[in-house]
């Protein structure tokens, strides 16, 4: 379910992103597009404490957007935004912000970001993912940036 929650996060961001939407109208339109109708069975659908929890990680990186994206600036290597997919910045920012702001671990938080990343970016994402939060786990382990604890 958190897999789920993330990338519905991740939606938000992208449409915020690509679109200049306001996060806020970006949430609410990702939203409506859960809404499933009576001739899909098998919709995808997020329950309330999924869709609380990608809320929270909307709301927890907007309110740490210009941090987030100063940590990210230095800490990807010969990219500026600009060049970068906007699917892989969205899931950048949103597996900085949990990375630093919320109790997940990094282990399964960085393997899911990946799988976001190869399902809706091009065919390097990926890689170039896992290499900018590994590079991020790196400056968090040896004390360079402050991470809230994480769950066992």
């Amino acid at each position: 379910m958190r897999r789920k929650a993330r990338e519905l996060a991740f939606k938000v961001l992208f449409e915020h992103a690509v679109g200049g939407v306001p996060l806020e109208a970006a949430w609410q339109h990702a939203t409506q597009e859960l809404k499933p109708d009576e001739s899909d069975q098998d919709a995808d659908v997020l329950d309330a404490e999924g869709l609380l929890f990608a809320h929270q990680l909307v709301q927890g990186y907007q309110t740490q957007q210009e941090t987030i994206d100063q940590i990210l600036a230095t800490t990807i290597q010969g990219w500026s935004f600009g060049q970068m997919a906007k699917t892989d910045l969205a899931v950048l920012r949103l597996a900085a912000y949990e990375m630093l702001f919320e109790p997940t671990p990094h282990a399964p938080l960085i393997e899911v970001a990946v799988k976001i990343a190869k399902r809706y970016g091009g065919e390097d994402s990926g890689r170039f993912v896992n290499g900018v939060l590994a590079r991020l786990l790196k400056r968090i382990e040896a004390g360079e940036l402050q991470a809230v604890s994480k769950d066992e």
